[in-house]
């Protein structure tokens, strides 16, 4: 299963980034090859200051060895050792009227100390944060979620979209980050489920992002904007990166596995403001977004 997943992100990326550039226009992927010193390594690639896009960056990785001490706590496991790959993206746009967006789709194994597999999952999901919000923008994400997960299991949707509200949000300003999507985890075999649904699934969804988010961005790319918009945009970047630094647990992980740095941070975006006791406008499409986050909305 490892083998193939790997050989699917390795894929998947390929198709991604090859669209994003024709998207864009100008910018192209820088690709960084690196490894990590306990074993294993990844594949970065990041764009910057194109036509569209301002940062982002698409990376696959495939890391194992021992299980660090403090993951050990964390899984609440002894000592093991464990093997972890996928593919993880952020797209940062330069319009503020069109929404960043985030993806990762994942698969772990552990293993006793002989090398049998104690343990496997996958996991992943893609959520959407716009600064201006459009319904139609919200609702064709979400549409495109829904059918990729309803191929698989009716249930998954509302079930996934539900964790999603509830991982991806800053809850110390009690406000989503951004309108959701789907988010899983630990999705292991069952007996109604085997290993290989899930990969078929996972895939499925995975085939799906750019359906899911380059109409969007195709709609909004090239709309007008002031600097009060950008200034507004910089703000809820701040917010962005509020929850990525204290509530991410794939930026928790990676930090702790001694995971590559810049690859883990790639998804901060570069320009940002933290404006002291900021509230928009009354009435304002600035105050509408704040207020559609801070509670979920069921957008189907």
């Amino acid at each position: 299963m490892k083998d193939t997943f790997y050989a699917y992100i390795q894929q998947l990326q390929d198709k991604i980034t090859s669209k994003l550039e024709e998207v864009d226009g100008k910018a192209k992927f820088r690709q960084d090859l690196w490894e990590r010193p306990e074993g294993g390594g990844g594949r970065t690639r990041i764009i910057e200051n194109g036509n569209v896009i301002e940062k982002g960056g698409v990376n696959i990785s495939a890391v194992h060895g021992p299980l660090p001490k403090t993951m050990q706590a964390y899984f609440g496991v002894g000592e093991v050792d464990f093997f972890a790959c996928g593919l993880s993206l952020v797209i940062h746009p330069k319009n503020p009227f069109a929404p960043t967006v985030h993806a990762n789709w994942r698969y772990f194994e552990m293993y006793d100390k002989t090398g049998n597999i104690v343990d496997s999952w996958f996991g992943g999901g893609q959520d959407l944060t716009p600064y201006y919000l459009f319904d139609e923008d919200a609702i064709h994400f979400h549409q495109t979620c829904k059918t990729a997960c309803d191929k698989h299991n009716t249930e998954f949707y509302p079930k996934f979209k539900k964790q999603c509200d509830e991982y991806f949000r800053n809850t110390h300003r009690n406000e989503a980050r951004g309108i959701g999507g789907l988010f899983f985890d630990h999705c292991k075999a069952t007996d109604d489920f085997s290993m290989e649904q899930w990969y078929n699934f996972v895939t499925e969804v995975g085939n799906s992002f750019l359906e899911a988010y380059v109409p969007i961005v195709e709609r909004r790319k090239n709309i007008e904007y002031t600097p009060e918009n950008r200034t507004w945009q910089e703000i809820r970047r701040g917010r962005y990166v509020e929850f990525n630094l204290v509530h991410d647990k794939g930026t928790l992980f990676g930090l702790k596995t001694n995971g590559r740095i810049e690859s883990i941070l790639m998804s901060l975006p570069p320009h940002v403001q933290w404006v002291y006791d900021h509230h928009p406008e009354p009435g304002s499409e600035e105050e509408r977004l704040l207020k559609i986050l801070g509670k979920p909305i069921n957008w189907l």
